[in-house]
Formats: structure tokens, C-alpha cells, sequence
């Protein structure tokens, strides 16, 4: 499998982390072959690319055409990962470019909010640019990673997160632990399984894929991971929070947008 050459980049290296990673947490998903790491990260910057924009036609046809029986993670049978892609390979032969630009918009986009909102502050604390942000913003400088000037989406969208993912696979992958465990394990899983319940097929695959995707991480990682997990307030103290949708996005028309 190769990524997509259409994956958008919403970081880029712009300094250096003088911290010494938790490279003994890392020791389980370090350890696979290096066609398994390339693996991993490939399958972050598609689901980067597939939850940022609606795929284009190039895109579409790499999807219809992918050989989901050669990708295999270890413990992948279980974790239903190729069955996922099985499911998103079968959606694209069956979608075009022009519908899929309409489902990206409701699902994910919408006049208000899409369906699915797909950001840690919102699953985490019902509300959008809080405290999940802030930590993110902090752990995204100490490791060098600087948002690119076109880009004005808060960092904590899931898109974002698994660009950075695949970042650190291929570059610093002692950090790819912590940084799953802070900001992806504790809600990443929920989102998907939001995205696949959607109506339409192409994103409710991707909904599957992602939540497939990461459950398999979350295991290979060895650590029990609460998917309700607590966050901080401002005040300090522990709380914890669903995603709540102040509109219901279904009912308005995708003819609406800007």
C-alpha cells in the first residue's frame, strides 16, 4: 500500500526536541519490520487525507482498485482491520467525485457543524478550543511541529492528529507512543464509530477503517486505554464529557454552503 500522493500537509519540522522520548513504551510497535511501520504510517496519511477533503478522482480509483488482502497488521484478523478496507475498497468502485464532495460536506463539514465534529476538545469536553487544544498545541511545539500558515482549522481535528502520527512514525517514532496515548486512544475510536454510522457508505466506511485502525493500535500498544477518558478543566479538576451535537446537520441542504 502507498499513501495517497494527494494527502494534505498541515505541519511541517520546525524545530528541534531536546527531551529524551519514552522509547521503552515504544518497544511493541518499534519493534515491527519496517514494511509494517510503512504500513502504519500509510494508513494514518489516508485517513488524513480521507477526513480533511472529500477524495478526488484519483483518490477514488487508488481505493477501488486496492489490494485489501495483502495489508496485514499483526493482529489485524482480529481487529477486522482488513475487512474495513475490504468495506471503503467496495464504496469507491459505487462513488463518484461530485457525490462525495456533498457527503464530505454533511458528514463532516456542514453550515454549522457536520454530523460528525472531528476534534479531541469536542469529545472531550462537549465544546470546541478548550484544554485538549492547549496540551496539544504545548506537546506539537516541544517536538518541533509548526502549523502551516493556510491552515486555519484548530490542530486538534482527528485528520490533523493522524497526519502527525504518520509524521512521527517516519521520523521520531520513540515519541509515537505518548503521543497516541494523549491525544488520539482516549477518543479517536468514538469519533470513527460516529463517522460510521453515517448514512452515507463512503464515510461510514471511513468511519470503520478509522475505528478499526485504531483499536488495533490501542492494542498493539499493550495499554489498557479508556475510551471515555477524563480531561482537565480550567480549575484543575477531572471531568469528563460527551460529544454533543447542538444542530442536526442532516436537515439542512448541502446546496446551503458557502
Amino acid at each position: 500500500m502507498t499513501s495517497p500522493t494527494s494527502t494534505p500537509d498541515d505541519f511541517a519540522a520546525g524545530g528541534t526536541d531536546d527531551r529524551a522520548p519514552d522509547t521503552t513504551a515504544a518497544d511493541s510497535l518499534i519493534s515491527h519490520s519496517e514494511e509494517q511501520q510503512a504500513l502504519r504510517a500509510d494508513l494514518y496519511r489516508l485517513l488524513a487525507r480521507l477526513l480533511r477533503a472529500a477524495p478526488d478522482a484519483e483518490l477514488i480509483d487508488f481505493l477501488a482498485e486496492l489490494d485489501h488482502d495483502a495489508i496485514s497488521l499483526p493482529g489485524a484478523a482480529e481487529q477486522q482491520l482488513p475487512r474495513a478496507l475490504a468495506s471503503l475498497s467496495l464504496a469507491a468502485r459505487v462513488s463518484d467525485a461530485r457525490r462525495l464532495e456533498d457527503d464530505f460536506f454533511q458528514s463532516l463539514v456542514g453550515v454549522v457543524q457536520g454530523e460528525v465534529v472531528p476534534y479531541a476538545s469536542w469529545y472531550l469536553t462537549g465544546s470546541l478550543m478548550e484544554m485538549p487544544l492547549v496540551a496539544l498545541r504545548q506537546d506539537l511545539k516541544r517536538l518541533g511541529f509548526e502549523r502551516q500558515s493556510d491552515v486555519h482549522e484548530p490542530e486538534d481535528h482527528l485528520g490533523a492528529l493522524c497526519e502527525v502520527m504518520a509524521m512521527l512514525i517516519d521520523e521520531v517514532p520513540g515519541e509515537q507512543v505518548n503521543f497516541f496515548r494523549r491525544h488520539v486512544a482516549s477518543w479517536g475510536e468514538r469519533c470513527c464509530a460516529d463517522l460510521a454510522g453515517r448514512e452515507s457508505p463512503f464515510y461510514a466506511a471511513i468511519g470503520y477503517l478509522g475505528q478499526a485502525f485504531l483499536r488495533a493500535e490501542r492494542l498493539n500498544l499493550g495499554d489498557s486505554i479508556p475510551l471515555h477518558a477524563a480531561t482537565e478543566n480550567n480549575s484543575g479538576e477531572q471531568v469528563t464529557a460527551e460529544a454533543v451535537q447542538l444542530v442536526t446537520p442532516a436537515s439542512v441542504a448541502p446546496d446551503a454552503r458557502h
